[in-house]
């Protein structure tokens, strides 16, 4: 089952682009360019992970990341152009799980989203795993 991507940025240029790009990678991409109908789409969609531009008007990246995390655990990787660690860190305090300065090779960008993918997977299967608290010769 392909990884369902959502990407919500203002930028119809980007959307556009990462569709492209991630469809070649085999990926399912939905994409928004609002905050807000970026929410909606999460409500409805179900995507495995989140790509969020930081810069939006409206209701700019923060807002959406926070409002997101309000009601879902989905990864989200911040995709933006802001290379500024006080930035990068406000990004992860209001609940992105990874952040990414764009321009970001394509590799870089799969490499990333199967990482949280796989991290996320994981998360669910050990929580309804049963382990053997003790191992037998």
């Amino acid at each position: 089952m392909p990884i369902r991507v959502l990407a919500i940025d203002d930028d119809i240029a980007m959307t556009e682009l990462l569709t492209v790009l991630l469809q070649s990678h085999g990926f399912e991409i939905m994409t928004e360019n609002s905050g807000s109908d970026g929410i909606e789409t999460i409500k409805k969609g179900n995507p495995d992970i989140i790509l969020l531009d930081l810069m939006m008007p409206g209701m700019d990246g923060w807002e959406t990341c926070k409002i997101i995390r309000s009601f879902s655990n989905i990864p989200i990787v911040v995709l933006s152009a802001l290379n500024n660690p006080g930035m990068v860190a406000s990004a992860l305090d209001a609940g992105a799980d990874d952040y990414l300065i764009k321009p970001v090779p394509s590799s870089i960008l799969v490499a990333h989203i199967k990482n949280l993918a796989r991290r996320a997977t994981g998360a669910l299967s050990a929580n309804t795993a049963s382990y053997p608290l003790t191992q037998s010769n």
